[in-house]
């Protein structure tokens, strides 16, 4: 791939030597304008990155406390459902079929199973959700960069 006539590439930019001795300030002040805008501009997309990997993993996780929101609403159901066939069985005379009773009772612990798992689930995946690791880290970085310090 050939440059086009006139084209000069960025200082820094791969393949680029350093700027002349000779250089006047004007064009190194330029240079270092044009170097922080570049990393600036990495480091933005490094957060957008690191941000849509970390809402993705919050958004699961909230979806899961959702379902374990609404299987925990089907167990109170299911338990009161339950309680309410019991209370009757026992208050009534006696010809009440308790295997109804238990059958909701039943169907209430196979929810609350549910709603527990999908709790520890979405637990798990809210603690995943890190945030901007790397980003933090190479932001930390820059004022070594400015002064000309490697770390």
């Amino acid at each position: 791939m050939s440059t086009p006539p006139g084209h000069v590439p960025p200082t820094g930019a791969p393949g680029t030597s350093p700027p002349p001795q000779d250089a006047s300030l004007g064009e190194l002040i330029g240079n270092i304008s044009e170097d922080f805008s570049t990393l600036v501009r990495q480091e933005m997309e490094l957060a957008k990155a690191e941000i849509s990997q970390s809402v993705s993993k919050a958004g699961k996780g909230a979806g899961m406390f959702g379902g374990a929101g609404l299987a925990g609403y089907f167990t109170l159901l299911f338990l009161s459902l339950a309680l309410w066939w019991a209370l009757g069985a026992m208050i009534g005379d006696g010809d009440a079929e308790p295997a109804l009773g238990w059958s909701a009772l039943i169907v209430a612990v196979i929810w609350a199973v549910v709603a527990a798992v999908l709790a520890v689930t979405g637990r798990k995946e809210i603690k995943q959700a890190e945030g901007l690791p790397r980003t933090q880290e190479t932001v930390k970085k820059i004022p070594d960069a400015v002064k000309g310090q490697d770390h």
